[in-house]
């Protein structure tokens, strides 16, 4: 008896949402908790894995929105049995395709397009069936895809009509998220929901909130130090290096305790205090920006919370991230500055209050002692709503987090 696959539950918010790849193909031999499909919310992407091995039939096409607890494939455990080898090849075969125009290889099958070749084709709108591959049986590679990306679009004078290419599964289609026909000087592909969902609390929050930013410039000289005194010994403990940013956590804690307006929220006509420290740390996916909160960072090591961050980190990239690692959270830090990013305005992330922006580290001369010096120096900036938090404690705020990076002893101290 076939075995449903079914779009797993998200969380209470999330009814729906856009099957955006598949892993496998129609036809395939899967194995229990092999990944087959990417689910795109407005909030997450996650992966579907299979609870059972067997010869997968594929019911819903790449590209198309679904809903929670829906079938979108289904797995039949005899016919996996045997065929113990996944072939690669269609339940259906291709359908022969007319002599290609020259210079042009044979329309591909939907089994010769792997699911790294057909995202590059719906992000760059190139149709593999065009490219000259380079693989095995002249298949279509990803470094073909990204070679004929790069090339810049010549015009051939009069081409010859190009045969009628066989229409490819829908569940393969090169083209599925496409929102309309791509040319040689546009592509257009779909709004992601998580992309749109980033969009409109973007914009929500500059509309709801009196935000305002206050900046300030912090020495890296002492942490710089640090890192360089016991990065081995740490290292050899933990297994993981002393990074930058939990020096951040604990300093935008110590400001917290300091500054507790900052660690509050409006809810209507209240004020919501807090009086935990879950910290949400930003990270840069394919996807979009994703946020992972830290919980209870005042009371981790900074070796637990620089593990903590890997793992978040790695688990937004691979898109099994859940809703759970994204919820909650008092305060925001997004570091601009590992894209080179000197000077910015982070936008809050509702409902919290405030957001600390790091940036790029710069040797520049500064003055010290009556003297010029030459010292590693970082631009910050604490984005704040207005409405909640006064001048005077955000720029507070900031000059504790600056005190506690230039002087870590006082992490240690409490002052």
């Amino acid at each position: 008896m076939a075995l449903e696959v079914k779009i797993p539950p998200m969380g209470e918010s999330i009814s729906s949402g856009v099957l955006a790849k598949w892993h496998v193909q129609d036809g395939d031999t899967v194995k229990k908790d092999q990944p087959l499909f990417e689910l795109e919310t407005d909030k997450i992407t996650s992966e579907g894995t299979a609870e059972a091995a067997g010869k997968i039939s594929l019911k819903v096409a790449a590209g198309s929105e679904v809903k929670i607890g829906q079938v979108v494939a289904s797995i039949d455990p005899a016919a996996g049995s045997q065929t113990p080898v996944a072939s690669p090849a269609s339940a259906t075969p291709a359908a022969a395709a007319p002599a290609p125009a020259s210079g042009l290889r044979p329309p591909a099958s939907s089994a010769e397009i792997s699911p790294a070749v057909r995202r590059l084709a719906t992000e760059t709108g190139i149709n593999p069936a065009t490219v000259a591959g380079s693989g095995k049986d002249n298949r279509v590679t990803k470094g073909d895809m990204l070679a004929a990306s790069a090339a810049p679009a010549a015009k051939p004078a009069a081409p010859a009509p190009l045969a009628p290419t066989p229409r490819l599964p829908a569940i393969a289609s090169a083209a599925a998220g496409l929102s309309a026909p791509s040319s040689e000087r546009q592509t257009r592909r779909k709004l992601s929901p998580l992309r749109a969902r980033i969009a409109q609390r973007l914009v929500a929050a500059q509309h709801e909130a009196a935000m305002l930013t206050t900046f300030n410039e912090v020495d890296m000289s002492a942490v710089m130090g640090l890192r360089a005194k016991y990065q081995d010994d740490f290292v050899k403990k933990n297994g993981l290096k002393l990074g930058f940013m939990s020096f951040f956590v604990r300093a935008v804690i110590h400001a917290l305790k300091a500054v507790p307006a900052v660690n509050a929220q409006l809810d209507g006509d209240y004020i919501v205090e807090n009086h935990f420290h879950d910290i949400g740390v930003a990270v840069s996916t394919e996807k979009g920006l994703m946020v992972p909160v830290i919980r209870d960072c005042d009371t981790l090591s900074m070796a637990d919370i620089e593990r903590a961050i890997a793992d978040a980190a790695k688990k937004a990239r691979e898109g099994k991230i859940t809703l759970a690692d994204l919820e909650g959270g008092v305060f925001t830090i997004t570091n601009g500055g590992i894209f080179g990013s000197m000077l910015s305005t982070p936008i809050i992330n509702p409902p919290q209050s405030a957001i600390l922006g790091m940036h790029t580290i710069t040797e520049r001369p500064v003055a010290l002692n009556g003297q010029v010096v030459i010292r590693p120096m970082m631009y910050l900036a604490l984005s704040y709503d207005h409405r909640l938090v006064d001048g005077k404690e955000a720029v507070t705020f900031l000059v504790k987090v600056k005190q506690a990076i230039e002087d870590p002893a006082r992490l240690m101290l409490g002052v």
